[in-house]
């Protein structure tokens, strides 16, 4: 056995990252030469494609019956089951009715069924360049298999996880898998077993994109096994919990229906004990009572609300896939962001030039030449700073990038640091043209890159890192000429801007030969001169930190969770308003335990070097200090965290799919600003659904007490259950539709964000529940029985009392548009047009109730004199008094 086998016997353990290329070849059992066609089908046929496996899918019939599963529609559904058995056949088909209404409003408002592993799918290369056989071929890339030998170059998507054998130039753009904010230069020397993913230079990932460059590498990972593969893995294996206003919702509806039932039997073994009803009797009564007392209607309502909120935040720009995600938005306490792309504009800007002379600050973002370069707090004349020309001019002749403008919008063709550099001489007015004679690209080994061009002189250009160009460079530009390069200043520049979170390039020059044709390494070896340093960082979103301002005053607190380094993390979260007492890493989180994770997030806002399982380890950790967490992300690497997150918040436009399709919530515009937007519309719509309950729920309170009263006492039902069904789906549909359009409160944004816990009625809304359910019905029957006593018929004195309900309700509403202040101020009165509108429709629907023959027949209504109309128009405006009154003494009692 050959020794370098033994060697990777024994480091069997190890990551094949921290192997040398050998090592790492004999351990996928390959060689240089790549595979034969027979191992890699044997293979193949072991391990399955390189693709990753086809996401669940859930039936339209499926998402048709979960619509049903609502504890409030299983007792409505056993109404209709004893009407059917005791042959009301009327009854039943009513009741069904609603139920069909409600499940077919929550169908097509819940959409399409997630596609998250599709999104992945959809990012992995199609083809790839492969050695078999001794000759290289392109094969599909499902058809690659562990061990294969594959070539990689600019342009190229990579295939699978690989470990790099040989590079020239490599650099490739990790972003969405690893948060890197630029693209990242790779090399064959194996790195620490401890590494990150972003960390893990002599790998190259599947679905990541070379930039530049060429290289080989071995195939080690595989379809579900690669990185993205595990990501997709996790996707899958991610609980999704249950939104604040599910669980609430639920509670309460358990609840209500235990207490409806309860109730029902009791009242019907009463009145088989006190008034000898028969079996037929008992259940009708029963039934009655249940269809009174169930909210049928605040399902269909709770869902159109959510959809007009949903319609509402796509006006700003924030596309919701989940309807209950617009809600739990506004309980939303932690807002954990990703920083490249979210936080940041993802567009590399110069924000720093020093020169011998001193610092310059560049202003504007991206890759827009529009901003002005100043020393000293003024705008820079080029004539006045000839270095500062010079050195821009050099940073523009060593460039391979270039910036164009299409249509209103400046887009960068090339890579992004290059990019930042074209942008700051076009700043300048400065845009050079140069015939270019010789190049010496970037290489990892070196870290620079020359030129050699020819304009009025032929001169010699040098651009990278800053280290590598002081060790070449023997002058500067002082004030009257080349001077000695004073070294010990510029490391200090140098580590003052590395301190901001920058990125630090440098620039040299000296001037070439008359006849000099081509350029070689030993031109830039010595004797340069030192031009100065360029300080690039992805810059912040203006209106993300004003964005970040206002979830702060509503008591949201905002965390940064990237893969980009810990300076630059930091850096950008001050500049932003975050402020954290450390940054705590990846390698950290690796080695934390879930409880010290949960002490760690109670005072760190900044956490680097995170991969994908850490994003998501942070998410459960916040989830389980009670908090009600948004993530934010447009990279692969956020998926899983984003599925987690109480409500998961994907970029639209720079998002991959993957991402897109594990968010309940897609930003159209990129802006974190709309977050902040979208959680007062969140905040809006529970305000707006409390109200709704408010007010729908006295209507079953007042129609239960008046069958209940009438059975106790064996007096004919003012109701029946039928038209019970009606008023409650003509209130609900017109009346409490109303409230989902009434604005915001003025203070919603300076609210701490609701607790996940909190009960959606408090004790003075469940106080004021059973008050006007008891003013309404006793109204009601009060008007019922004084007909009766005055000699009108039985269905002439239930359609009074029908009407009376609904006045009464009508002006109810106008009292629960304001849960604690006063509704008798002109400007709050006509602030909610649509309210008018709703109350127009509803009067024309009691028109057509009290005077249609084929309403008359189904509901046993009858026509009404116009002095009837007058006295339940009394009543009602007698009932908004008195609950004014209420609101005003509770408010002096608990405000």
């Amino acid at each position: 056995m050959p020794t370098h086998w033994r060697y990777t016997m024994k480091k069997i353990d190890t990551p094949i990252y921290a192997l040398e290329a050998d090592a790492a070849l004999l351990h996928v059992k390959s060689s240089p030469e790549g595979l034969s066609s027979q191992e890699a089908t044997l293979r193949l046929e072991r391990d399955g494609p390189n693709r990753l496996s086809e996401p669940p899918k859930e039936s339209a019939l499926k998402r048709f019956v979960y619509q049903f599963h609502n504890v409030l529609i299983y007792v409505l559904l056993g109404a209709a089951l004893l009407t059917a058995v005791l042959e009301h056949w009327i009854d039943t088909g009513v009741i069904i009715g609603v139920v069909l209404v409600n499940a077919i409003i929550g169908f097509v408002q819940e959409g399409k069924a997630e596609k998250a592993l599709e999104g992945l799918r959809q990012m992995l290369a199609s083809k790839a360049t492969v050695l078999r056989d001794g000759a290289w071929s392109e094969i599909d890339a499902a058809l690659l298999v562990e061990g294969d030998v594959v070539r990689l170059r600019s342009g190229d998507r990579v295939s699978a996880d690989m470990r790099l054998l040989e590079v020239t130039g490599l650099r490739i753009e990790e972003a969405a898998l690893t948060g890197e904010s630029v693209p990242v230069f790779k090399e064959t020397k194996p790195v620490r077993e401890e590494a990150g993913v972003g960390d893990r230079s002599c790998m190259a990932h599947s679905s990541t994109l070379v930039v530049a460059g060429r290289g080989v590498g071995v195939i080690t990972a595989t379809g579900p096994r690669s990185e993205i593969g595990r990501i997709g893995t996790m996707m899958l294996e991610v609980e999704t919990l249950q939104t604040p206003l599910t669980l609430q919702m639920e509670a309460f509806g358990k609840i209500l229906s235990l207490a409806i039932i309860g109730i029902a039997v009791c009242f019907g073994l009463l009145g088989w004990w006190l008034h000898g009803y028969g079996l037929e009797e008992i259940f009708l009564a029963a039934i009655g009572f249940a269809v009174a007392t169930i909210p049928e209607g605040l399902p269909a309502i709770m869902t159109i609300t959510l959809a007009l909120g949903v319609e509402r935040m796509a006006r700003r720009n924030a596309i919701t896939r989940k309807l209950t995600a617009v809600e739990t938005l506004g309980s939303v306490s932690v807002i954990c962001s990703d920083k490249t792309g979210t936080l940041t504009c993802n567009e590399m800007t110069v924000r720093h030039v020093v020169t011998p002379k001193g610092m310059y600050g560049v202003s504007g973002t991206g890759y827009a030449p529009v901003g002005e370069v100043q020393f000293e707090g003024e705008a820079v004349v080029l004539e006045d700073h000839p270095v500062l020309g010079h050195f821009a001019r050099a940073m523009a002749l060593c460039n391979d990038a270039d910036i164009v403008q299409k249509e209103e919008k400046w887009e960068l063709v090339g890579e992004p640091t290059e990019g930042a550099l074209r942008a700051f001489g076009m700043k300048l007015g400065v845009t050079p043209k140069a015939k270019r004679l010789g190049v010496i690209p970037f290489e990892s080994e070196n870290k620079f890159m020359a030129t050699l061009v020819e304009g009025e002189k032929r001169e010699i250009f040098l651009k990278g890192a800053p280290d590598r160009l002081l060790e070449r460079a023997a002058f500067q530009w002082g004030a009257s000429g080349l001077e000695p390069l004073d070294k010990a200043f510029w490391e200090g520049q140098i580590e003052a801007l590395s301190f901001q979170g920058l990125r630090v390039l440098a620039a040299c020059a000296k001037e070439a030969a008359a006849d000099q044709e081509i350029l070689g390494m030993e031109d830039v070896q010595e004797g340069m001169v030192f031009l100065g340093l360029a300080g690039i960082v992805d810059p912040p979103r203006p209106e993300a930190i004003e964005a970040i301002k206002a979830c702060h005053s509503a008591g949201i607190r905002v965390v940064m969770i990237t893969g980009d380094h810990g300076g630059t993390a930091m850096a950008i979260a001050r500049e932003m308003g975050i402020t954290s007492e450390r940054v705590i890493t990846g390698e950290e989180i690796e080695k934390a335990d879930e409880v010290s994770l949960r002490e760690k997030v109670l005072t760190c806002n900044v956490f680097a070097r995170t991969s994908p399982e850490h994003k998501l380890r942070l998410v459960k950790a916040f989830q389980a200090g009670g908090a009600v967490v948004a993530m934010t992300g447009d990279g692969v690497n956020d998926a899983p965290a984003l599925k987690r997150a109480d409500v998961g918040i994907a970029m639209g436009i720079k998002g991959t799919e993957a991402t897109k399709e594990a968010a309940k919530i897609v930003l159209a515009d990129d802006n974190f600003s709309s977050i902040a937007a979208a959680v007062k519309e969140g905040r809006t719509i529970y305000d707006n659904l409390k109200k709704a309950i408010v007010f729908i729920l006295p209507t079953n309170g007042a129609e239960g007490l008046v069958i209940l009263t009438a059975v106790l006492f064996g007096l004919a039902l003012p109701l029946t259950p039928l038209q019970i069904l009606w008023v409650n789906m003509v209130t609900a549909v017109t009346l409490a539709l109303a409230l989902s359009f009434e604005p915001s409160e003025p203070d919603i944004m300076r609210r701490p964000p609701r607790k996940s816990g909190e009960r959606i009625l408090d004790g003075v809304l469940v106080w004021r529940i059973g008050f006007v359910s008891v003013l309404i019905g006793g109204a009601t029957m009060g008007v019922f029985f004084y007909e009766i006593h005055e000699g009108v018929g039985l269905e002439v004195a239930r359609t009074i009392a029908v009407n009376t309900l609904v006045f009464g309700e009508i002006f109810y509403l106008f009292n629960a548009r304001f849960l604690r202040t006063s509704s008798l101020r002109k400007e709050k009165l006509f602030s909610n047009p649509v309210a008018w509108v709703c109350v127009g429709i509803l009067l024309v629907l009691q028109l057509v109730f009290v005077y249609m023959p084929f309403m008359q027949f189904l509901f046993a209504s009858s026509a009404l004199a116009w002095k009837h109309w007058f006295i339940s128009l009394g009543i009602g405006m007698v009932i908004f008094g008195i609950v004014e009154a209420e609101k005003a003494l509770m408010r002096r009692l608990y405000m």
